[in-house]
């Protein structure tokens, strides 16, 4: 397998199965994409009516999505506005920001300094016992990490955000995965120099709906607004982010599901050599001397996971199904 063009997509970000497939041809149908961190079992209830595919949305529904959506985070709905994704919020914090510096603890999804290095802003990657100290004007933070799970308790976040506020800087906490870790969410919290950003196609399994929130103080959530126009989400975000964020049983279930499933993926991985450095209940993140050989060994099995151009001896899992589990095993076992 020598096709750079796949092999840059893959260390840039999970997904890509098409290129995937064009390299490895003769790997076995259909691909088991283990690449993201996005629950492979998702919710699934009912989408968009046709007959509102067939007209715009309508203003009102996105007022009834923010308010469950406001709901289940545990803030107030004039904090937040819902956008095509986390990663639409992304690209444009420097817009809404307007600052000359960002500094983003690392390594981490690459998105965040790619959006603020397209608009000109001077960006520094930063340990993370660098953050507390951070003098620039932004700081980002992405909790859980995305791609290796280090988590920033809450207590530590709201003293940042505090300190930050208290001297006209911002922080920027990115919560695209906090399902996986609920209790440091900080997007309930309420400061003036604090942006939270959530992801709703992660923890739901549903990222091709793109759906996403940024929370932060009204003034700058009615900026946000009106860079994104009236009618920043279709139909069908509209009609499964209200149900499902409203679905208390699924999420409770979905919880118990992903931790147990994470616990046989644990013992799969450690029994195959890779040492586990981390991760959360919808990805794990090994370390091994021989991470480019098994990256190209389960791609010809047809399993695609995730390397890393930063960290040559990192390989990343998403958490398979029940149904998926003896494929991987089969595929682990193999390696020679």
């Amino acid at each position: 397998m020598q096709d750079a063009a796949f092999l840059t997509t893959a260390t840039r970000h999970g997904g890509g199965l098409l290129k995937a497939a064009a390299a490895c041809p003769d790997a076995p149908r259909p691909w088991l994409d283990l690449s993201t961190g996005i629950n492979p079992e998702p919710w699934r209830g009912p989408r968009a009516a046709e007959a509102e595919l067939n007209r715009l949305p309508d203003p009102g529904a996105l007022v009834a999505l923010e308010a469950v959506a406001a709901s289940a985070f545990g803030c107030a709905p004039d904090r937040m506005a819902a956008t095509a994704g986390a990663e639409a919020a992304i690209r444009l914090l420097p817009l809404l920001l307007g600052v000359r510096s960002v500094e983003i603890v690392g390594p981490t999804y690459g998105a965040h300094a790619e959006s603020w290095r397209a608009a000109g802003v001077a960006t520094r990657l930063i340990a993370a016992d660098q953050a507390a100290a951070s003098q620039a004007g932004v700081l980002v933070i992405v909790n859980p990490n995305n791609p290796d799970g280090r988590l920033t308790r809450r207590a530590d976040l709201i003293a940042m955000a505090r300190a930050r506020s208290a001297v006209g800087r911002w922080l920027v906490v990115d919560e695209s995965f906090i399902e996986c870790a609920p209790d440091d969410s900080v997007s309930d919290v309420v400061e003036p120099g604090l942006i939270v950003l959530r992801s709703f196609g992660k923890f739901y399994g549903l990222a091709g709906v793109r759906l996403g929130f940024m929370l932060a103080a009204p003034d700058l959530v009615q900026h946000l607004r009106a860079l994104l126009g009236d009618w920043p989400v279709g139909a069908d975000a509209l009609t499964m982010g209200r149900g499902a964020y409203a679905d208390l049983d699924w999420r409770a279930r979905t919880e118990r599901a992903l931790a147990e499933r994470t616990d046989r993926l644990d013992d799969l991985l450690a029994e195959a050599g890779f040492q586990i450095v981390g991760g959360t209940s919808l990805f794990r993140m090994t370390r091994t001397p021989h991470a480019a050989r098994w990256f190209q060994h389960l791609c010809e099995a047809g399993i695609l996971t995730r390397p890393f151009a930063h960290t040559p001896d990192g390989l990343r899992f998403g958490v398979p199904t029940e149904r998926d589990f003896p494929r991987l095993q089969r595929a682990l076992e193999a390696f020679a």
